[in-house]
């Protein structure tokens, strides 16, 4: 699988809000950087996608921009964060990848987490 394919699944399963889904995507030693952090394996991955969903029970994402060197790729990505009353919040961001297989060794992903 490409990169691109990977996270393409990946982001159906976030979309799905199914955190077991979303994890299935990482290796088990994967590391998971989102701003501020630094996350390696499926219990502590595991907190921030459960934030995630309780704080946003809808999600919808768009990639819009790709850069890929055979494993690793830069991914650009649009998105909407749904909060529980039904708002909408745009956001951007990227995500650079690495992959083993067809799943995620490494994931930094970059966006204002305010």
């Amino acid at each position: 699988m490409t990169p691109r394919e990977v996270a393409e699944s990946y982001w159906r399963a976030e979309c799905e809000r199914d955190v077991e889904k979303v994890l299935e995507h990482y290796h088990s030693d994967a590391v998971f950087c989102p701003p501020g952090q630094r996350l390696v394996g499926h219990e502590q991955i595991r907190t921030f996608y459960e934030d995630s969903v309780t704080r946003f029970p809808g999600l919808e994402v768009e990639i819009v921009g790709e850069v890929r060197d055979g494993d690793r790729a830069a991914l650009e990505w649009s998105a909407y964060l749904i909060h529980p009353d039904g708002t909408r919040r745009h956001a951007l961001g990227a995500n650079v990848v690495e992959i083993d297989g067809d799943r995620f060794r490494s994931v930094r992903a970059y966006f204002n987490p305010t």
